[in-house]
């Protein structure tokens, strides 16, 4: 058994990646729980010796900021906040991010800047160890002071409430608890809002995307080669001079991918009767690199955000602070979030475009990518559904980092709709990997009128392995089977991409 240690080395997105993948457990360094116990013993001290109030730990919350609470009522006030909160509805969170909630919340709370009780840390890393997954709504958050609503259910089966997840049944959470005889934690102060104050939603959607999106980049650009092959593309455009006298670090990488996986390849070395290629084929450097930068950038972002202290107010024992700011609003998030979801997008703009191409019947290619068109309508209608998922992303891709509302009586004036932008990004991630399966079914189709020319070695590997999975189509038969077969193929096949081009994405 794999054990993960929560502590101040930098969690990265390889490492959670591991976590995941091979089920390890975790727990607190020691130094972790030296920093929360010594947080918590100074904030105790300070409200006993303090008179001034202290937002959301000895008053309410939001426009309530005002309004004093006494010394006998700052636990209530804690668990009514969390009870209050929990307002989410709509869809339900996947449980691989509530998992990731689990895991990220804990590593805000083990810096020792937020006031919680080590019991309330370690009782989410039971919950985590033990698959105990608290029932979370997509809809609620603002993305402002925090991700208040989806982190109140998160939350809730901490004080015995709410629901779980739990050996294959969705549950009262008091049953889990009951299962290993776990009581519910007694919030003491600031503890509600140490929970519920926080990006971990936004967060937990963006690192499952990245995910999942360091895939599909490699994915594009290996569907993007076998398309040029089939269309009898030309290598030129992909040459190395080209694209250092642009810069763009995306850009030249692309090139570089496609060259390395194109060596050896029969197809791309013949002479071509055409001068140039269409700009879906000429242009795949161009178009994926500034995807992939953008994508860099977003790694950036969620990078920070998955190693800092996101709620409020923050707690500095050694300077003897604390301080009500705003660590907790979204905007980073929601900016690249946005930025994520137009990036994805383009990569599927561009591989229906390629689709598209396969179909017309040039450069040797049957109409429709099958030898009797007309008794069989072959590959037209994929590429209608292609065509309509590209539309929805452009929908999905309205940003919503550009919108806000007011809310708690203006107190809380600007709101990031990060979560907003998490959940809709989501959805072009899912359908990004539909477009792409669908570029493969017809990308593995035209190949095969260009035998018994080649490609690379690694690409008729890929094409041998997919074979396995999806036939070739000789004559009309039942098309979803396939493209399913063909989504199911781009999350198992093992890429083993050349050793030069394992780095980056």
């Amino acid at each position: 058994m794999h054990t993960h240690y929560i502590s101040s080395e930098k969690l990265t997105f390889q490492r959670i990646f591991d976590i995941l993948k091979e089920n390890y457990k975790l727990a607190l360094s020691s130094e972790a729980e030296q920093r929360i116990l010594k947080c918590r013993q100074y904030l105790d001290q300070k409200i006993e010796t303090q008179e001034e109030p202290i937002y959301g730990i000895t008053t309410g919350f939001g426009s309530l900021c005002d309004t004093s609470i006494s010394k006998q009522d700052l636990g209530k006030l804690q668990k009514n906040l969390v009870m209050s909160h929990a307002c989410g509805t709509g869809d339900l969170v996947p449980k691989e991010i509530i998992k990731l909630m689990l895991l990220l919340k804990v590593q805000s709370l083990s810096y020792g800047h937020s006031g919680v009780q080590l019991a309330t840390v370690q009782r989410l890393i039971d919950f985590f160890n033990h698959d105990v997954l608290p029932v979370v709504y997509e809809q609620g958050s603002l993305g402002a002071s925090g991700d208040l609503a989806p982190l109140a259910h998160l939350s809730l089966p901490l004080i015995g409430l709410g629901e779980v997840y739990f050996e294959g049944e969705r549950c009262e959470a008091a049953k889990a608890l009951n299962h290993f005889g776990w009581k519910p934690i007694e919030l003491q102060s600031k503890e509600g809002l140490a929970l519920l104050n926080g990006t971990q939603f936004m967060s937990a959607y963006g690192v499952f995307m990245l995910m999942k999106t360091f895939r599909l980049s490699m994915l594009a650009d290996i569907i993007s080669c076998v398309s040029l092959e089939a269309f009898d593309g030309r290598i030129e455009p992909f040459f190395d001079q080209v694209h250092q006298i642009r810069h763009h670090k995306g850009q030249i990488a692309t090139a570089a991918r496609i060259r390395k996986l194109l060596e050896g390849s029969e197809l791309i070395n013949r002479p071509k009767k055409h001068v140039q290629d269409p700009y879906s084929f000429r242009c795949i450097p161009q178009v994926h690199g500034a995807s992939k930068d953008s994508v860099n950038y977003v790694a950036y972002v969620f990078s920070n955000e998955i190693n800092a202290v996101t709620d409020n107010p923050t707690i500095f024992p050694d300077d003897d602070l604390i301080i009500s700011a705003g660590n907790f609003h979204g905007q980073p998030l929601a900016l690249a979030l946005d930025n994520l979801a137009i990036a994805m997008s383009e990569w599927g703009n561009i591989s229906e475009r390629r689709t598209y191409q396969l179909l017309h019947g040039k450069r040797g290619l049957p109409a429709f990518l099958v030898a009797a068109p007309g008794l069989n309508s072959g590959f037209m209608i994929p590429q209608y559904t292609a065509a309509s998922i590209v539309s929805q992303n452009k929908q999905l891709s309205t940003p919503a980092s550009v919108d806000s509302i007011e809310s708690s009586q203006g107190q809380e004036d600007h709101v990031s709709m990060g979560a907003n932008a998490a959940t809709k990004a989501l959805r072009v991630v899912f359908n990004l990997e539909r477009i792409l399966a669908i570029e493969l079914f017809n990308a593995a189709q035209a190949l095969e009128f260009r035998r018994p020319a080649r490609s690379s070695d690694y690409i008729e590997e890929l094409i041998a392995a997919y074979r396995e999975k999806v036939a070739f189509v000789s004559d009309d038969r039942v098309m979803y089977t396939e493209i399913e077969r063909s989504v199911a193929f781009l999350r198992e096949v093992p890429l083993n991409i050349p050793d030069a081009l394992i780095e980056g994405i």
